[in-house]
Protein backbone atom coordinates (compact mmCIF):
# COMPACT_ATOMS: atom_id res chain seq x y z
CA UNK A 1 0.00 0.00 0.00
CA UNK A 2 1.32 3.47 -1.16
CA UNK A 3 1.97 5.94 1.51
CA UNK A 4 1.80 9.68 1.96
CA UNK A 5 2.80 11.65 4.58
CA UNK A 6 3.36 15.26 2.72
CA UNK A 7 0.29 17.07 1.79
CA UNK A 8 0.34 20.80 -0.51
CA UNK A 9 -2.32 23.07 -0.83
CA UNK A 10 -1.72 22.85 -4.95
CA UNK A 11 -0.89 20.02 -7.02
CA UNK A 12 2.73 21.13 -8.91
CA UNK A 13 2.63 18.50 -11.84
CA UNK A 14 -0.12 15.97 -13.23
CA UNK A 15 -1.27 13.86 -10.69
CA UNK A 16 -0.76 10.24 -10.57
CA UNK A 17 -4.55 9.75 -8.91
CA UNK A 18 -7.47 11.46 -7.56
CA UNK A 19 -9.39 10.96 -4.34
CA UNK A 20 -12.74 12.67 -4.13
CA UNK A 21 -13.94 13.37 -0.17
CA UNK A 22 -16.48 15.22 1.29
CA UNK A 23 -15.88 18.76 3.64
CA UNK A 24 -15.82 16.08 6.78
CA UNK A 25 -13.64 13.83 5.24
CA UNK A 26 -10.85 16.36 4.23
CA UNK A 27 -9.79 17.27 7.67
CA UNK A 28 -7.90 14.05 8.64
CA UNK A 29 -4.37 12.75 10.20
CA UNK A 30 -4.48 9.40 9.32
CA UNK A 31 -6.92 7.03 7.30
CA UNK A 32 -7.02 4.16 4.76
CA UNK A 33 -8.16 6.39 1.59
CA UNK A 34 -9.66 4.31 -1.66
CA UNK A 35 -8.27 6.47 -5.04
CA UNK A 36 -10.34 6.73 -7.93
CA UNK A 37 -8.45 4.15 -9.42
CA UNK A 38 -9.63 1.68 -6.72
CA UNK A 39 -5.76 1.93 -5.05
CA UNK A 40 -5.60 2.17 -1.35
CA UNK A 41 -3.61 5.07 0.06
CA UNK A 42 -2.75 5.51 3.57
CA UNK A 43 -2.37 8.71 4.69
CA UNK A 44 -0.05 9.45 7.78
CA UNK A 45 0.37 13.22 8.11
CA UNK A 46 2.29 14.55 10.97
CA UNK A 47 -0.85 16.30 12.19
CA UNK A 48 -4.34 16.42 11.39
CA UNK A 49 -5.11 18.49 8.38
CA UNK A 50 -7.51 20.19 6.53
CA UNK A 51 -7.36 19.18 2.91
CA UNK A 52 -8.59 22.00 0.20
CA UNK A 53 -9.62 20.96 -3.21
CA UNK A 54 -7.19 20.78 -5.43
CA UNK A 55 -4.64 19.63 -2.95
CA UNK A 56 -2.03 17.38 -3.47
CA UNK A 57 -1.05 14.22 -0.94
CA UNK A 58 2.30 13.62 -1.99
CA UNK A 59 3.61 9.45 -1.62
CA UNK A 60 6.75 8.32 -0.58
CA UNK A 61 7.96 7.66 -4.12
CA UNK A 62 6.90 11.48 -4.74
CA UNK A 63 3.54 10.86 -6.62
CA UNK A 64 1.00 13.57 -5.98
CA UNK A 65 -2.28 12.44 -5.55
CA UNK A 66 -4.85 15.04 -5.81
CA UNK A 67 -7.68 15.84 -3.45
CA UNK A 68 -11.24 16.61 -4.96
CA UNK A 69 -14.61 17.97 -3.32
CA UNK A 70 -16.78 15.49 -3.44
CA UNK A 71 -20.53 16.22 -4.02
CA UNK A 72 -22.44 16.31 -0.63
CA UNK A 73 -26.21 16.93 0.50
CA UNK A 74 -25.65 20.88 0.94
CA UNK A 75 -28.23 23.70 1.86
CA UNK A 76 -28.63 26.68 -1.32
CA UNK A 77 -29.04 30.25 0.45
CA UNK A 78 -30.44 32.81 -1.46
CA UNK A 79 -31.82 36.17 -0.42
CA UNK A 80 -32.04 39.96 -1.33
CA UNK A 81 -29.62 40.31 1.67
CA UNK A 82 -26.98 37.95 1.03
CA UNK A 83 -24.79 39.93 3.09
CA UNK A 84 -26.70 39.92 5.92
CA UNK A 85 -27.65 36.52 5.36
CA UNK A 86 -23.73 35.38 5.20
CA UNK A 87 -23.45 37.42 8.65
CA UNK A 88 -25.71 35.61 10.58
CA UNK A 89 -24.36 32.38 9.06
CA UNK A 90 -20.98 33.51 10.25
CA UNK A 91 -22.25 34.28 13.68
CA UNK A 92 -22.71 31.02 14.13
CA UNK A 93 -19.40 29.35 13.58
CA UNK A 94 -21.18 27.65 10.06
CA UNK A 95 -18.95 26.85 7.21
CA UNK A 96 -20.22 28.46 4.49
CA UNK A 97 -19.24 28.80 0.64
CA UNK A 98 -19.77 32.64 -0.57
CA UNK A 99 -20.89 33.04 -4.30
CA UNK A 100 -21.97 36.47 -5.87
CA UNK A 101 -25.13 35.22 -6.15
CA UNK A 102 -25.81 32.36 -3.38
CA UNK A 103 -24.15 30.87 -0.12
CA UNK A 104 -24.03 27.01 0.52
CA UNK A 105 -23.87 25.52 4.01
CA UNK A 106 -24.16 22.02 5.14
CA UNK A 107 -27.46 20.83 5.74
CA UNK A 108 -29.08 21.69 8.90
CA UNK A 109 -33.13 21.92 9.36
CA UNK A 110 -32.07 24.29 12.67
CA UNK A 111 -30.11 26.73 10.41
CA UNK A 112 -32.75 26.49 7.80
CA UNK A 113 -35.40 27.67 10.17
CA UNK A 114 -33.57 30.27 11.38
CA UNK A 115 -32.45 31.42 7.65
CA UNK A 116 -36.15 31.37 7.00
CA UNK A 117 -37.29 33.77 9.42
CA UNK A 118 -34.75 36.23 8.81
CA UNK A 119 -35.73 36.37 5.33
CA UNK A 120 -33.84 33.67 3.33
CA UNK A 121 -34.74 30.97 0.83
CA UNK A 122 -33.05 27.69 0.81
CA UNK A 123 -33.38 24.92 -1.10
CA UNK A 124 -31.80 21.39 -1.20
CA UNK A 125 -28.34 20.56 -3.43
CA UNK A 126 -26.06 17.96 -4.11
CA UNK A 127 -22.96 19.96 -4.95
CA UNK A 128 -18.99 20.06 -4.18
CA UNK A 129 -18.66 21.73 -0.99
CA UNK A 130 -15.68 24.30 -0.49
CA UNK A 131 -16.11 26.64 2.33
CA UNK A 132 -14.29 29.70 2.73
CA UNK A 133 -11.07 28.92 5.35
CA UNK A 134 -10.74 30.38 8.57
CA UNK A 135 -10.15 34.06 9.89
CA UNK A 136 -6.86 34.27 8.06
CA UNK A 137 -7.50 32.53 4.47
CA UNK A 138 -6.77 29.17 5.62
CA UNK A 139 -7.83 26.04 8.30
CA UNK A 140 -11.27 25.80 9.27
CA UNK A 141 -14.40 27.48 10.69
CA UNK A 142 -15.52 25.15 13.82
CA UNK A 143 -18.53 25.37 15.81
CA UNK A 144 -18.21 27.22 19.05
CA UNK A 145 -18.43 24.42 21.80
CA UNK A 146 -14.11 24.39 22.55
CA UNK A 147 -14.50 22.37 25.78
CA UNK A 148 -14.45 25.29 28.25
CA UNK A 149 -16.64 27.50 29.34
CA UNK A 150 -16.68 31.96 29.14
CA UNK A 151 -17.24 32.30 32.86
Amino acid sequence: MQTAQTYHNHTHATPADHVQLTYEDRFLRRKVLTLASGTQLLVDLPQTTSLDHGGALITTDKAEIEVRAAREPLLEVTGDSLHRIAWHIGNRHTPCQIEDTRLLIQRDHVMADMLSKIGASTREVVEPFTPEGGAYGHGRTHGHDHSHSHT
